[in-house]
């Protein structure tokens, strides 16, 4: 019994080196992780409309304006996050 217990503790260790996460976690693809850091990034939630992204948007860009003393890249960062959760919308495409 305690050699199938290390066998099947090898076997995960194995699969998390070549594929860089456990057998029982989901894959997500690039585009889902995307999405998610773009969420996380803009302060909204998988419901979030048209009208609540832009306004998520305008608040963050208000707060990393060079001008506010904020860098160009995070101005970058927030207008590729909220085009990429408003070409996700349905009907908007």
């Amino acid at each position: 019994m305690t050699r199938l217990l290390f066998a099947a503790g090898v076997i995960c260790l194995l699969f998390r080196m070549i594929t860089g996460r456990w057998p029982w976690q989901p894959k997500v693809s690039t585009r889902q992780q995307a999405v998610l850091k773009a969420r996380s990034l803009l302060g909204v939630d998988a419901r979030a409309g048209r009208d609540e992204i832009v306004l998520a948007h305008r608040r963050l860009v208000a707060l990393v304006h060079p001008d506010k003393g904020g860098t160009n890249s995070q101005v970058h960062e927030a207008n590729a996050a909220r085009d990429l959760l408003l070409n996700e919308l349905p009907g908007d495409r």
